[in-house]
């Protein structure tokens, strides 16, 4: 069950302006993943499904998580159908992210008043989302449509709320872009997830730039 209501991970995501995306096979390094984020600012995070094991590592991880971040949000990314979903919400999800837009995907999350975040690149699967109670659609893969998509969709649909994924950087002028065309919040994965030499995941560099990108979402939020 998840212990945050799908309004409250509406409002951690539109204030953080950053939902940071990832997955890992190991149960270990994706909790230092978590500290490593929780410790730069993040209060959600989005695990995705990638993995074989995807679910046995979410349920561990969503305990983790309620056990030491309560005011974390913690959702699966990946999922393509409704039986996925219940399982995961089952595991604790706050909320669902999805490729594509699932009609079965968003009977199970409104049965649930789970928050469901789905992929759309047209303004008819934008309108087919909203209509099905999405308070926050995912532009996905945002590298191949861009900020001027987003700024185009905001003239005649103000009320929508869009999260670009997939062509965000952690760069302030990238950043930039993306906010002034008028996004909600982004999501963000492997380029925020940096690793070293070894090829292990550098937790105090994913720390500072984490702390760094929600500082100029949150400058530029403030002016």
């Amino acid at each position: 069950m998840a212990k945050l209501s799908r309004l409250q991970v509406y409002e951690i995501m539109a204030t953080t302006g950053m939902v940071p995306l990832f997955s890992h096979q190991d149960v270990k390094t994706s909790k230092e993943i978590i500290d490593a984020c929780y410790k730069g600012g993040t209060r959600v995070l989005e695990f995705t499904a990638r993995e074989y094991n995807a679910h046995t590592v979410f349920e561990e991880i969503s305990t983790y998580i309620r056990e030491n971040y309560s005011d974390m949000a913690i959702g699966i990314g990946s999922v393509t159908d409704a039986a996925s979903a219940s399982l995961f919400i089952q595991l604790g999800a706050d909320f669902i992210v999805t490729p594509v837009f699932r009609e079965d995907i968003a009977v199970v999350c409104n049965r649930r008043k789970i928050a469901f975040f789905p992929g759309c690149g047209s303004l008819s699967e934008i309108a087919k989302a909203e209509e099905a109670g999405c308070e926050i659609v995912k532009l996905f893969p945002g590298a191949i449509y861009g900020p001027e998509f987003i700024k185009a969709v905001k003239g005649p649909q103000p009320w929508t709320s869009i999260m670009p994924t997939g062509g965000v950087a952690p760069t302030k002028e990238n950043l930039t872009k993306w906010f002034e065309a008028g996004c909600t919040c982004v999501g963000m994965g492997s380029k925020l997830f940096v690793k070293n030499a070894s090829g292990e995941f550098d937790l105090d560099k994913i720390e500072s730039v984490t702390r760094e990108c929600l500082q100029t979402i949150k400058d530029f939020k403030n002016n």
